[in-house]
């Protein structure tokens, strides 16, 4: 693809240049406008990746780079192997980092100005920080990654918003916590929980999407031809009080491979 190779060119001769951030302003904005396609994800998928927003298909195309750049490094090298997950993940998020920073995208103290703008947080798991302000449509939160790299995680966003349209998740910016975290920042539809929902709803929510389960109607992991839901247990998939429909708000969600 000319466009992305111009970009890669553009961030090992110069960095983050303008011209270098223009390059990659243009190129989303084809990708978020229908005018290219991003060679990651199918025809479906990538209305998800439209719908997650230009800061993330940005933050998808650094984190190509990264990775791209590194395995060629190593190649260059004379290196045995592939780079481990570890090193793609700190590259990939250092990168995203000077983007982000450059771009205007990166929001240091971002719990207090979070709050300040969206509302107090109300509730924190092991993934992420929910902020909501009473009467507001959307939530905002700070997502940590639960994946083996970066890009993994920002996958997991297009492809939840693919899936699950009703909940998509529209990213917004990109911080550290106060542990130094990695978290991308985020802004989803507010679900008012009527109750959770059954083992059953989940199956009849999923299955006509292609996929089944995952362990042998037992558990909360379900896969289709290239991708596998995991975590999709009743805390994370509700029935919608003004629908009755069940709608999933997180998951699990990555390619097979």
């Amino acid at each position: 693809m000319e466009e992305i190779r111009k970009i890669f060119n553009a961030l090992s001769d110069e960095g983050f240049s303008e011209t270098t951030l223009r390059l990659i302003d243009d190129l989303t904005n084809n990708i978020q406008n229908g005018l290219t396609n991003f060679p990651r994800y199918n025809l479906s998928e990538h209305a998800g990746l439209c719908k997650a927003g230009p800061v993330l298909i940005g933050a998808s195309i650094i984190a190509c780079y990264a990775t791209a750049s590194l395995t060629t490094g190593k190649n260059a090298e004379s290196c045995q192997g592939e780079p481990n997950n570890w090193q793609i993940d700190e590259l990939q998020e250092q990168l995203i980092e000077k983007w982000a920073k450059a771009s205007q995208l990166w929001v240091a103290n971002s719990e207090q100005i979070l709050k300040d703008n969206f509302g107090p947080m109300i509730a924190q798991g092991a993934e992420a920080k929910v902020y909501y302000r009473e009467g507001d449509t959307s939530v905002v939160k700070e997502r940590a990654s639960i994946y083996s790299t970066t890009l993994k995680a920002l996958d997991a966003i297009a492809l939840h918003n693919y899936l699950f349209p009703e909940t998509a998740m529209h990213v917004i910016g990109f911080t550290r916590d106060s542990d130094g975290l990695f978290r991308i920042i985020l802004t989803q539809p507010y679900v008012n929980c009527k109750r959770l929902a059954t083992k059953e709803e989940i199956d009849a929510l999923v299955i006509p999407k292609g996929f089944r389960d995952n362990w042998s109607g037992q558990g909360v992991n379900y896969i289709s031809d290239h991708i596998a839901l995991e975590d999709m247990h009743p805390a994370n998939v509700f029935i919608d009080d003004i629908s009755s429909q069940a709608i999933c708000i997180d998951c699990i969600v990555k390619f097979l491979k």
